[in-house]
Order: structure tokens, then C-alpha cells, then sequence
């Protein structure tokens, strides 16, 4: 899947452009009391995501509370992600950085050698039935990283319109889920990897547009929508369309 062949995108911009520029004009941005509650907010609903039991609320409370407790390894699990949206909130979205902010997130969830580095073994997702999706083999994964991240580059240095920058976030989301390039960690670094982008294009708001929330409300329509094939190379990326328009519906009322 190349970025530039631009999947789905006759189909997404007259779904979506309609009513994005709206929805983007009268979102309450403001909702959270500062950029940092709306951070937090984002990492527990992505760690959720991934099988993180703590809701926001509990959360809060138990950082409201730290200092009378020892902090559970859930609770860091989504510390660390924080850590990681705060690292991509001061650097520019490139692939060192993006590796850095991994190396931050994947604490609990990986041993140090892991962290920050792309995976040396087969990888696939694997559901109680069975095996979902098998990605790209390793010896391969630091060159579709690298052709993605020279793609993004591209992007970053491009004046695209709001529909082209929620579209292109999208895209770019589900091309890292499909690389598949760490041992583990890479749907949280997939999400942050989309909102980044659209911070650098949107500024303080992109960080703001609540996509995890959204995600996790939505999560079995979420991974229907992620399954494009059986493996790397049987991607039907002109079904894309389900997933790309899942961002933008989080800006609905």
C-alpha cells in the first residue's frame, strides 16, 4: 500500500467532506480542562484497546491518589503511554522519533532489547479461533518502515485540505498496523503515529480530536474494519474505505 495511490479516496471525499469541515469547526476542543487531561484520556482509552481493564475515571483517581499507593503495572502500562504522547507533543513525527516514543510506551510490555527496535521475528494477529493476520516477514519490515516514513515526509511538507489530512492520518494508521513492525506495542504506536499527524497539520487540536475514544467505543467494528486479508501480501487495500471513515465519525455528534 503506497499513500500516494490515494485508496478509496474519490469514495472517502464525497462521504466526508459534506460534513468534516463542520463537525471540525464546532467540536468542543475545549472539553478537557488542558492538553494534559485530554492526553491522558487518550492513552487509557488506547491502552483499553488492547485489554487494559482501567477506565478514565479510575485512572484519574488513582493518580489523584499515587503517592498512598503502589502504582499496579496497569497503571503504568498507561503512564508510559502518556510519556510517549507528551515525547511526539515536543519532537516532529519521523521514524527515529517515532522508534523513541515506542521505546517509551513498550516498558511494561516488552524486555529492553525489544523496545524501540523493529521485530527479528515472524509476527501475526491471532484471535481464539485462530491465526487473523500474518505480517511481513522481519527481514523486510525496516524497508516498508522506511517507505512509509519517506512517504510521511512527504506529507508533513505538503499543504493538504482537512479532508486530505484526516484521510492521509487514517491511511497511515492502517498501513503501520499492516507492517506490523514491533514484537508488540503496535496499535498503540499506530494511534499515536495518526494523531501526531494530524497535530503537526492542525496544531494543539490534533492531539485534542478524541480518535482512541472513539476507537475503543467502536472496537469490534474497529478490528472488522482493520481486517483486509490473511496476510501482508493478500491486503484487499481498496476495501479500506470502512476504516478510513471511522476517524472522522469521532468528530460526530
Amino acid at each position: 500500500m503506497k499513500l500516494s495511490n490515494r485508496y478509496c479516496f474519490a469514495a472517502y471525499q464525497s462521504q466526508v467532506e459534506p460534513t468534516l469541515k463542520a463537525n471540525y469547526a464546532t467540536h468542543d476542543f475545549s472539553q478537557a480542562s488542558d492538553l494534559g487531561y485530554q492526553t491522558s484520556a487518550s492513552a487509557v482509552f488506547s491502552a483499553n484497546i488492547e485489554g487494559n481493564s482501567l477506565d478514565l475515571n479510575s485512572f484519574m483517581n488513582l493518580q489523584l491518589a499515587r503517592r498512598k499507593f503502589k502504582p499496579t503495572k496497569e497503571v503504568i502500562e498507561i503512564e508510559n503511554l502518556i510519556t510517549a504522547y507528551q515525547f511526539a507533543q515536543r519532537h516532529p513525527l519521523n521514524e527515529m522519533n517515532l522508534l523513541k516514543s515506542h521505546q517509551l510506551l513498550a516498558k511494561t510490555l516488552l524486555v529492553s532489547r525489544q523496545r524501540g527496535k523493529y521485530r527479528r521475528n515472524r509476527a501475526g494477529v491471532f484471535s481464539p479461533s485462530g491465526l487473523v493476520y500474518l505480517a511481513v516477514e522481519p527481514e523486510l519490515v525496516a524497508a516498508e518502515m522506511g517507505a512509509l516514513f519517506a512517504e510521511i515526509a512527504q506529507l508533513l511538507n505538503s499543504t493538504l485540505t482537512l479532508t486530505e489530512i484526516f484521510y492521509f492520518a487514517s491511511l497511515i494508521h492502517l498501513r503501520f498496523v499492516h507492517i506490523h513492525p514491533f514484537v508488540d506495542g503496535n496499535g498503540r504506536a499506530a494511534r499515536l503515529a495518526e494523531k501526531w499527524f494530524l497535530a503537526h497539520h492542525l496544531g494543539e487540536n490534533g492531539w485534542r480530536v478524541p480518535a482512541e475514544r472513539h476507537y475503543k467505543t467502536h472496537q469490534a467494528d474497529y478490528y472488522q474494519a482493520l481486517n483486509l486479508g490473511v496476510n501482508f501480501y493478500e491486503l484487499d487495500d481498496e476495501q479500506c474505505l470502512p476504516f478510513l471513515l471511522m476517524l472522522p465519525g469521532c468528530l460526530e455528534k
